[in-house]
């Protein structure tokens, strides 16, 4: 399996795995929480068919790659990719890709490395700009929500799945249609493999302020959100990037019914939108 070394924990080396196939123009997709890289299965045939070359990687913590006590924050995170990036020398005409959690990277990663080699930016189910309620943020989540995920996690970190999973994929709505037992216990299966202490870590993560990196996109953007979404609520994310103008060439796609994890659930749009953003 292919890896790339992105840092060290004491004296051990921190390696990412990642998966490259297929040939043309690179996309780089960057799964969400608690998932890896394989979990762009509903979308990564469907790209090498229109002929990109198609870059899945595990973030740390997570999936095949290693899993240290350190690093859990947006600009290591931002840091990982572009040492991945270097290491596969994507230096012109990159795509970044991004699901849920993947969507901070591509956003941390344009605010502190620019657009340099990168052509187009993607993300769906977003978390910019700033998830928590503060008194500058009045349209983000109270904090009180995140204290209570972590104490949860905390607790029983299964629990934490089994029930995070639930409106991950809005299952009381969707199920089995867009969501069988089997697929449902596939994710649960992939997020328990993950570190434990990723799964809390990241908790605080997600609340980082991106109020200032996305004034610094100066490409391209596709934006794929879920309007029933209950992990990144629409009207606290995607919403305030179209409404309030925060990324300036913005191609935006709403998801009707659609919940979180809409590249699972509603491939038959959320693939279409895409190849044909990349194909502009």
């Amino acid at each position: 399996m292919p890896f790339v070394t992105v840092g060290k924990e004491n004296s051990a080396d921190i390696n990412l795995h990642y998966e490259d196939h297929g040939s043309g123009k690179p996309i780089v997709l960057i799964h969400g929480y608690p998932l890896e890289g394989n979990s762009w299965e509903k979308q990564e045939p469907e790209l090498l068919a229109a002929g990109y070359r198609v870059i899945c990687y595990d973030r740390r913590g997570f999936g095949k790659s290693d899993q240290p006590t350190i690093g859990y924050d947006y600009d290591t995170f931002a840091a990982d990719l572009k040492a991945l990036l270097d290491h596969l020398a994507l230096g012109e005409d990159v795509v970044l890709c991004g699901f849920s959690m993947g969507t901070g990277e591509v956003t941390r990663y344009l605010g502190n490395y620019g657009s340099d080699g990168i052509s187009k930016v993607a993300m769906l189910g977003v978390i910019p700009p700033f998830v928590l309620k503060t008194d500058d943020n009045e349209k983000g989540v109270p904090g009180e929500v995140f204290d209570g995920i972590k104490a949860t996690v905390e607790k029983d970190r299964y629990l934490w799945f089994e029930e995070f999973f639930k409106n991950f994929f809005n299952t009381d709505e969707l199920a089995p249609e867009r969501i069988g037992d089997a697929a449902l216990q596939a994710h649960f299966t992939v997020a328990q493999q993950m570190s434990p202490h990723a799964t809390l870590a990241c908790v605080d993560t997600w609340l980082t302020d991106f109020r200032d990196d996305l004034p610094k996109f100066d490409v391209p953007t596709l934006v794929i959100h879920g309007e029933k979404d209950r992990i990144l609520p629409f009207a606290s994310t995607a919403a305030r990037i179209r409404d309030e103008n925060l990324i300036a060439d913005l191609e935006f796609v709403e998801i009707k019914n659609g919940p979180h994890n809409v590249g699972w659930t509603f491939p038959e749009e959320v693939n279409p939108a895409l190849l044909s953003f990349l194909a502009k």
